[in-house]
C-alpha cells in the first residue's frame, strides 16, 4: 500500500480545486457567513456518503469546530429518519429533500447539497424548489454535476469522477468552510 501515492492525489485534487474555483469558494464562504449573519439557517443534505458528510458539516456548525462560540443554526436535512422514510413512501424518494425545503425554508435561509455525481434527483429536486422559493443556495460535486449551474447561486465542483476522491476534497472543503466561518464569528 503506498499511502504516500495516495495522499499526494489528494493534495493534488484539492489544489487542482483552490487553482480552478477559489472565486466559487470564496462566493460559497460569504454566503454562508451573510446567511448566519443575518439570522438565517443553512440546510444541508445529500445522499450516502455525502449525507454523512451533510451531517457532520452541520454538526461543526451547531456545535463548534475548534473554538467555543454561539451556535449557528445548521440543519442536516438526513438527519430525520422519520420525515425521510415518510415523505419517501408518502410521495417518492425524489422529494425526501424538496419537501423540507419548502417546509423549512424562509427567505435568507441557504440550501446547501452534496452530491458527488451531480445527478441525484431528490438533490436535483430540492434546488429546484429552493431557486423557486428565491433561496440561497450551493452545490458540491464532482466533475459530473457542472450541469446544477443553472439551478444553484454557487457551484462548487471537485474536477473528478472517482467518488472516493470527490468525498475525500469534498470532506476537506467543508472543514475549511466550517474553520473559516468560525474565525468568521471569534472574532
Amino acid at each position: 500500500m503506498d499511502y504516500n501515492k495516495a495522499a499526494q492525489e489528494l493534495k493534488d485534487s484539492i489544489d487542482q480545486f483552490f487553482c480552478e474555483r477559489k472565486k466559487d469558494f470564496d462566493e460559497a464562504l460569504e454566503l454562508v457567513i451573510h446567511a448566519f449573519q443575518s439570522g438565517n439557517k443553512l440546510m444541508v443534505f445529500g445522499n450516502g456518503g455525502s449525507a454523512s458528510q451533510a451531517q457532520h458539516f452541520a454538526a461543526e456548525l451547531v456545535g463548534r469546530f475548534q473554538k467555543n462560540r454561539l451556535p449557528l443554526p445548521a440543519i442536516a436535512l438526513t438527519a430525520d429518519t422519520s420525515s425521510l422514510t415518510a415523505l419517501a413512501n408518502d410521495y417518492s424518494f425524489e422529494m425526501v429533500f424538496h419537501r423540507q425545503v419548502e417546509a423549512l425554508g424562509r427567505p435568507g435561509d441557504l440550501v446547501f447539497g452534496l452530491t458527488t455525481s451531480g445527478k441525484s434527483p431528490n438533490v436535483i429536486s430540492a434546488f429546484k424548489k429552493a431557486r423557486e422559493m428565491h433561496l440561497n443556495s450551493i452545490a458540491l460535486t464532482g466533475k459530473g454535476g457542472v450541469d446544477l449551474a443553472p439551478l444553484v447561486d454557487v457551484l462548487l465542483v471537485v474536477s473528478s469522477k472517482d467518488t472516493p476522491r470527490i468525498q475525500e476534497v469534498h470532506l476537506f472543503l467543508l472543514h475549511f468552510l466550517a474553520q473559516e466561518v468560525e474565525n468568521e464569528f471569534c472574532k
